[in-house]
């Protein structure tokens, strides 16, 4: 069966051209000039529309356990909501926490998607215990799992912190496996200082999350963690949900000096911040705590991670999708902030909310597919299966009009959500069409895909790393 996309102008990662797609099964068989292509098969009509690779989100936690609930999208709300939202693939997190086993948080993850996925997905591994037996399961994951990235945590002792001579290890381990070392870098240590030091003075509200989790304090880990890298042999580390402009500067100056460093950003810091979501009255805040925190509009941040975006410091932008509803899961940090669930939901909106920022003049046409598509699939691992429209690739296409308009809110998003992180926000540009591995799974917001149409997929190393 074919399907041919036709009239509409294919932008990529260095360029925007008028061209057909023409899909042949699941993989992309050819592109046309325009009017070329062979007749015959279904047509999608992309006349004034733009033609873009699928989006992935390399950083989502479906059914993530965190603070005595789950993550409330599950793998099938969660990956039905991205397709709505032009992403094609995501990239999960498998969790080991400290005490338990590697390979036992793969099966249960492995469990939780199998069957349930409406798009392809991946895992990373986070390593929440790293001891011998951890290490040891790192190189058996990349060889024979496909999973070629880990991630650590400097932050929350007694759940997933590793301490330095643990990341150490850890990263030592991954340069000689060819895996990605992620790094959740805030000094969680100080953190939890400052967090007892404000529940002791009364300062319970919701804001107090940001305050107590200073921007130093994730310019700290980050610098540190690069030096810890750089002991490693210069391991490839992956600074993730990066949100302040002192640790964008660190990555800046490694990235300056030719270290294998990368990082990502995530819509909440580029358009959200601590006065206007996280200070919002009485306890309506808590719909917007996640780590690391929103950031103060009174400073720099945004400007500067815009400016990051534009000059590749920052590699990404993922969502970090964990959501969590205001009623019964939010609500158990009433009186006390530190018990509010960490995580926003935006699995749905990302790709319109960069496209925001190529209508404000913050980013390129070229430069927006890069960061939600081609540059995911290349740090991890998929390119040139995924990530790019190119004869033999995936048939994961998104069809984008930049006539439309979007409204972002809990009425119409697809997100198991009581609430939009969101709401109200209009995006001058709409997805119209989500063609994943050669099936139409969205066409004019009608949602035609199918649990379990999602595949596994294995890693390769990323084509970055030197």
């Amino acid at each position: 069966m074919t399907l041919l996309i036709s009239g509409g102008t294919v932008v990529t990662g260095t360029g925007s051209y008028a061209a057909d797609v023409l899909v042949d099964g699941e993989t992309i068989a050819a592109l046309y000039a325009p009017g070329r292509a062979p007749a015959g098969g279904e047509v999608v009509d992309a006349a004034g529309k733009y033609v873009i690779p699928g989006g992935i989100d390399a950083h989502t936690h479906m059914e993530l356990p965190f603070g005595g609930t789950f993550a409330s999208d599950t793998f099938d709300t969660g990956t039905r909501a991205a397709a709505f939202g032009g992403t094609t693939t995501i990239i999960d997190f498998a969790v080991q926490r400290t005490g338990e086993n590697v390979h036992e948080g793969l099966a249960a993850w492995h469990g939780k998607a199998d069957g349930n996925c409406h798009i392809d997905y991946a895992f990373h591994m986070i390593i929440g215990g790293v001891d011998d037996e951890a290490l040891k399961a790192m190189d058996a994951l990349v060889e024979h799992e496909g999973i070629t990235s880990f991630k650590l945590f400097m932050a929350y002792p007694g759940v997933f912190y590793s301490d330095d001579g643990q990341i150490l290890r850890a990263m030592q381990k991954s340069r000689g496996n060819g895996a990605i070392t992620m790094m959740h870098a805030e000094n969680g240590i100080a953190i939890d200082v400052l967090i007892g030091q404000a529940l002791a003075r009364g300062e319970t509200d919701p804001i107090h999350h940001g305050l107590t989790r200073p921007s130093e304090l994730e310019a700290e880990a980050t610098r540190r963690a690069i030096s810890l890298a750089k002991v490693a042999g210069d391991t490839p580390l992956y600074i993730v949900h990066l949100s302040a402009s002192e640790a964008l500067a660190a990555v800046a100056q490694a990235r300056d000096g030719g270290r294998n460093v990368f990082a990502e950003t995530c819509p909440q810091y580029l358009y959200l911040t601590l006065e206007d979501q996280l200070g919002a009255p009485g306890f309506e805040g808590a719909k917007w705590v996640c780590s690391t925190p929103l950031r103060s509009r009174h400073e720099s941040h945004q400007r500067d991670l815009w400016q990051g975006l534009r000059g590749n410091d920052l590699a990404i932008v993922s969502t970090d999708h964990c959501p969590f509803c205001y009623k019964d899961q939010k609500e158990l940090g009433r009186g006390d902030f530190s018990k509010i669930p960490n995580g926003i939901g935006g699995v749905e909106h990302r790709v319109d909310l960069l496209y925001q920022g190529v209508v404000d003049g913050k980013l390129s046409l070229e430069r927006w597919v890069e960061t939600v598509a081609t540059t995911p699939a290349r740090m991890f691992g998929l390119y040139p299966r995924k990530g790019v429209i190119a004869p033999g690739s995936d048939a994961d296409i998104v069809v984008y009009d930049p006539a439309g308009r979007t409204t972002i809110s809990v009425e119409t998003h697809h997100m198991n959500m009581d609430h939009s992180a969101y709401e109200g926000f209009e995006i001058a540009g709409k997805v119209d069409t989500v063609v994943s591995r050669g099936t139409v799974v969205v066409a004019r917001g009608e949602y035609l895909g199918r649990k379990g149409h999602g595949r596994y997929l294995p890693r390769g190393l990323s084509t970055y790393l030197s």
